[in-house]
């Protein structure tokens, strides 16, 4: 069975790499047989330092689908158009708008030094940071500061691209239409109900909507609907996500469920 795991609130927390805890279990979850694919909202070179090296090589998702990865190597890009750009950037301007923006694989950055994203940004300097019009391709805009967020996103909406908004960060993400993580599992050759999905934030949906069993970790009012079930955030969670993964990965034993 292949498992589909979001990063960032969901099996690593608080920008810290995954815990030995779980990467034990992820081990032994591929040992048994199991296919493994991270899927997170992070650029490609941003996944890299929360994942053990061990798994560097394994099938990655990132920019929310925009990007995927397969033995080390960028193999898809889904970028926005020219105009699309312009038409951000031309918000960004009015709004007096500060931003993260992601190329494939460099970045430019405009916001306050102290914001908490920054955390996230870069922190094994893989990449270069650059004008926004150095970038070439670019797959990936995040929203960090502007003199009214609530028309930045009514801005936003009316154009042809998808947008999230990340209540814990203040934050607006914004991709190229038709990319999401569903979209990129398809690229990848995963069907519908053949996998198990763990996520954590609405960026997760459309990858719960389509799998086989999903898993919520903690709690979020959107996701929770598409959720076949869920794991608390109190106490002792670690051991209750590998709980769940290994009682999950025994349900679903390609010995036992033959898809």
């Amino acid at each position: 069975m292949k498992f589909v795991f979001d990063l960032d609130g969901t099996i690593c927390f608080e920008g810290k790499p995954i815990s030995e805890t779980i990467l034990e279990c992820l081990d032994q979850l591929q040992g048994n047989g199991h296919d493994l694919i991270f899927a997170s909202a992070r650029p490609i070179r941003d996944m890299l330092p929360v994942l053990h090296k061990r798994f560097h090589s394994s099938k990655l998702i990132g920019g929310n689908g925009a990007l995927i990865s397969s033995n080390g190597n960028v193999e898809s890009v889904q970028a926005f158009s020219k105009q699309q750009m312009e038409q951000i950037m031309s918000m960004i301007e009015r709004r007096q708008a500060t931003y993260l923006i992601d190329g494939h694989w460099d970045y430019a950055y405009t916001g306050p030094l102290n914001h908490p994203i920054l955390n996230k940004v870069d922190p094994a300097h893989l990449a270069t940071c650059m004008p926004v019009s150095s970038l070439g391709t670019i797959v990936k805009v995040l929203i960090l500061t502007a003199d009214n967020m609530d028309m930045v996103e009514q801005e936003i909406t009316g154009l042809d691209v998808v947008m999230h908004r990340h209540a814990d960060e203040s934050v607006l993400d914004i991709s190229p239409k038709n990319v999401h993580k569903w979209r990129a599992l398809q690229d990848l050759g995963v069907s519908e109900n053949r996998y198990i999905a763990f996520g954590n934030d609405v960026n997760d949906m459309t990858m719960f909507q389509k799998a086989a069993h999903s898993v919520m970790i903690g709690h979020h009012d959107k996701l929770a609907p598409y959720a076949t079930d869920s794991v608390s955030l109190e106490g002792d969670y670690e051991t209750r996500i590998v709980n769940k993964i290994r009682k999950l990965a025994r349900t679903y034993s390609e010995s036992e469920v033959k898809f």
